[in-house]
């Protein structure tokens, strides 16, 4: 390739990325601006800058949506269902793994067919049951039915990563006395840690701005989510945009700023994964 070819490459590539980063960033800036302005400017221009800076709106959307305890039940279920699903996820891994399944074709048939059934197929069955043992509004109950839902995810996801793991570290570990806790905890554990990273930041989105089943499960004004509250700020006739715009980037600024703190890592850990299947 010559080298004018080759800079002709580099600025495709360059252009197709800034254009990629502009639709990208595009919804959160148009969420930024308008935050900040009333109702009526965005009903009649929602791509003009604000007129007049209005603050008060992410003050009424954090009153209004009760963010101070919806956050706080948000975080509390999404880090057990974090807990819960990497924790179960990554043993279960190991195992598949490092052990030789004779099922293990049907093992696979049945993490695929878990990871694409909808949750709509359970939800009435999960629901009497959970009222009949007394677990409605429980956000602990809510965190299991979490891991079930997105543990087949988490276990294709980091069998692979235990797969990329030499044996060679696992028999010499072995060969040294080791039990396989140990090889697990103190061998494989450190090696995979990106990858648990990584699906620890999927679970978490998934978590954090899952709607259908913590509307049906949580229905306590004490226990709601972040996104339930926000869904019951617009009105059924009227709704003030502005502070549904302040509300909305109040829900996702902390996940941007997370993702933004661990990018590389999470980069790294999906190259990790896709190493060997």
């Amino acid at each position: 390739m010559s080298l004018s070819e080759s800079r002709l490459t580099r600025f495709i590539v360059h252009v197709t990325l800034a254009v990629l980063l502009l639709i990208t960033l595009f919804p959160i800036a148009l969420m930024i601006v308008n935050s900040l302005k009333p109702s009526a400017e965005i009903v009649q221009n929602p791509l003009s800058f604000p007129s007049d800076l209005r603050w008060d709106n992410f003050v009424r959307a954090w009153s209004d949506a009760n963010f101070g305890r919806t956050l706080a039940n948000s975080a509390l279920l999404t880090g057990l269902t974090i807990l819960l699903v990497c924790s179960t996820g990554s043993l279960t891994a190991y195992v598949l793994a490092r052990r030789k399944i004779r099922t293990w074709k049907i093992l696979t048939f049945y993490l695929l067919a878990s990871t694409t059934a909808p949750i709509q197929l359970f939800l009435f069955p999960l629901y009497f049951g959970f009222a009949r043992f007394g677990l409605i509004n429980n956000p602990v109950a809510v965190a299991f039915i979490y891991t079930a839902v997105y543990s087949p995810f988490a276990i294709m996801l980091l069998r692979t990563y235990f797969l990329a793991v030499p044996k060679e570290l696992e028999e010499a570990a072995l060969i040294d006395g080791a039990s396989h806790w140990q090889v697990f905890a103190r061998v494989f554990l450190p090696i995979v840690s990106p990858g648990i990273l990584t699906v620890a930041l999927i679970i978490g989105l998934y978590s954090w701005n899952e709607f259908l089943i913590a509307t049906t499960f949580l229905q306590g004004q004490d226990q709601l989510t972040a996104v339930v509250s926000f869904f019951l700020l617009s009105g059924q006739y009227s709704s003030d945009w502005g502070v549904i715009m302040a509300a909305a980037l109040i829900i996702v600024l902390p996940i941007v700023i997370l993702f933004v703190l661990l990018q590389r890592r999470f980069i790294d850990g999906m190259a990790g994964g896709s190493v060997k299947g």
